[in-house]
């Protein structure tokens, strides 16, 4: 069976969010991210964070007992089906602080946006 994967974002999703700096951790997400890598589920960190920035937002997830299967990245196995790497990061969920619900757009006809720190995750 294959893996779902989750995308994850880490300002204002994985800790508050204090550009550069890094915020307090967000357990609610961070303790349902591990819950799903521990499922089986592989998890690549999204973020808009490079350089030394992203070093640190990594070594901050592990401390916080986070590890990433990619980061910034696909999947080896996605690269492999697609026959190269795409822009796009390929993920079955994303999980930041800046989505909202389109299926809720389609029925009310405007987009109805997630609150700071809050999550939508389509099951």
């Amino acid at each position: 069976m294959k893996s779902k994967i989750i995308a994850v974002d880490f300002d204002g999703t994985l800790c508050v969010n204090k550009w550069p700096e890094i915020g307090r951790p967000i357990h609610l997400i961070l303790n349902y991210i591990k819950k799903e890598k521990e499922a089986g589920c592989k998890i690549i960190l999204w973020t808009c964070r490079s350089g030394e920035r992203l070093a640190e937002a990594v070594e901050w997830c592990e401390k916080h007992g986070l590890l990433f299967d990619a980061v910034n990245q696909n999947l080896p196995e996605v690269v492999s089906e697609f026959g190269g790497d795409t822009r796009k990061i390929v993920a079955d969920k994303y999980i930041d602080d800046k989505n909202f619900d389109v299926f809720k757009c389609y029925s009310t006809r405007r987009p109805t946006f997630m609150p700071q720190t809050r999550v939508f995750i389509r099951r």
